[in-house]
């Protein structure tokens, strides 16, 4: 363990015996280098793992103090369950039709609030480059996309400490394009696939359209990995590929340990099995780095790594990609058959924002708004949902996943409060199994106001009555 992972856990003893109370503010880093001998670039790193994990928070000017306790209860463990045939596409179709009207308030999305995505850089670079007919031309963007583009993204990759060469990177129309043609290069109709038990629709949807058979694991109730039950799975059925989220997971939020994705990856090359990561949140990562993806701990070549910018800089640029690796070829082919090209123009504007470093700028901003406005609908709704309802809360992301009681359908409540044009995601979208389906995901992006306030009154007061037809 390193210096600053000890001092940081020494001082999380600290907070959890109450030796530290709620916003009580911690030494300065030059008085806890002093308290505990060690270095001031240890003592910094030590409250950036406290502040990642959102045991204290800071003030400009001020310092550190203890962050309000959190309830973090994870979903209850599942069995290993194999799935010939997937049906959701229909379900999930039906729901984004149903809240796509401009006057549903959208705490159903699965994107930030639009507001927070937006930057006048970045849509300033992008007009200039439309009047310059260069930005235009497909010649240069086709396959595997934008030259330039692809070197900066390798770049970047490269930074956190991952091999990569401009060639590996295949650009697409998102990271749901990218997850799709990752999966379909890697799989035929009749294949098994392995996903956790609670996933981003997505997953499913890909699985029913390509014919695979998937089985899933549960959810740890510490980590968000179940390492036995994912062994078991390797060893039990003839997995071809998994598709995971292992940052910053939607719906539920966590991020996996280090020390667990590097089992993961060793798991992956002893058993000779690829995996498809989805990798679309981790930019918004409240810590000072964003957490590692799984092709930072793979050596043999077994990850495919999927990302995006319309998580951080809106669903209008549609701009994703693929670290493909070996089969960047295999995923060319079946882009030419589909989609064929990304916009030269946005992929044209991205290269000048990112080469200009606005990019970080505009993350720093992002993260921190959406930092301060979780923690509003938090404790908003910690202090009006009934007592038998648990809230899990990551210091990460926009989303907060609501566990109700058990006897809850949260697709009525969904139902609901759609009839007063509130929109909210019901877990029949994570999860397929249907005796467990009390969970709401809940979008967190948007600045508290009178009409946030009064959704989530309505949409408590809905919970409410829920959880008492059978009290």
């Amino acid at each position: 363990m390193f210096k600053s992972e000890k001092l940081a856990h020494s001082i999380e003893q600290f907070i959890e015996n109450g030796q530290w109370k709620t916003h009580e503010k911690l030494p300065s880093l030059r008085e806890q280098a002093q308290l505990s001998g060690y270095s001031l670039i240890t003592v910094l790193n030590a409250y950036q793992i406290l502040e990642a994990k959102g045991l204290i928070y800071a003030k400009d000017k001020s310092g550190y103090y203890v962050s309000q306790p959190k309830s973090v209860i994870h979903p209850p463990l599942t069995q290993m369950q194999h799935s010939k045939q997937i049906q959701i596409n229909s379900t999930v179709f039906r729901y984004l039709k149903s809240i796509q009207h401009s006057d549903i308030l959208p705490f159903g999305s699965a994107f930030p609030n639009p507001e927070l995505l937006y930057n006048p850089k970045f849509m300033q670079l992008l007009a200039q480059h439309a009047k310059r007919k260069h930005s235009y031309l497909n010649s240069d963007n086709m396959p595997p996309g934008n030259h330039a583009l692809r070197q900066i993204i390798a770049n970047r990759y490269i930074l956190q400490g991952v091999q990569c060469e401009t060639d590996d990177i295949v650009i697409t129309s998102g990271a749901l394009n990218a997850l799709n043609l990752a999966l379909e290069a890697l799989t035929q109709p009749g294949d098994f696939i392995l996903l956790q038990d609670t996933v981003f629709y997505g997953a499913w949807q890909a699985a029913e359209r390509l014919g695979l058979e998937v089985v899933t694991i549960p959810t740890d109730a510490e980590h968000g990995f179940d390492l036995v039950a994912f062994e078991q799975a390797l060893k039990q059925y003839p997995i071809k590929v998994c598709w995971l989220m292992l940052n910053v997971q939607n719906p539920v939020g966590y991020t996996v340990p280090n020390s667990i994705k590097q089992k993961i990856a060793d798991l992956l090359h002893h058993y000779q099995v690829y995996l498809i990561e989805d990798d679309v949140y981790a930019e918004l990562s409240y810590g000072k780095h964003k957490p590692l993806p799984m092709t930072y701990f793979d050596r043999h070549q077994r990850v495919l790594h999927c990302s995006t910018f319309s998580k951080t800089l809106g669903m209008g640029t549609r701009v994703g990609w693929v670290h493909a690796r070996q089969f960047s070829d295999a995923i060319q082919h079946l882009q030419l058959m589909s989609t064929v090209s990304v916009s030269p123009l946005v992929q044209n504007a991205l290269v000048d924002f990112l080469s200009h470093h606005h990019y970080e700028k505009h993350l720093r901003h992002l993260r921190s708004r959406l930092a301060q406005y979780k923690q509003v609908f938090y404790d908003y709704l910690a202090q009006h949902l009934p007592v038998d309802c648990q809230i899990h809360f990551f210091a990460s992301g926009y989303f907060l996943w609501i566990e109700l009681a058990q006897h809850c359908d949260s697709f009525k409540i969904y139902e609901n409060l759609l009839k007063q044009n509130i929109g909210i995601a019901p877990s029949v979208l994570f999860r397929l199994e249907k005796s467990t389906q009390n969970y709401i995901r809940l979008n967190c992006s948007f600045e508290w106001n009178d009409t946030m306030q009064y959704a989530m009154q309505q949409l408590c007061l809905s919970i409410h009555q829920h959880s008492e037809l059978r009290s």
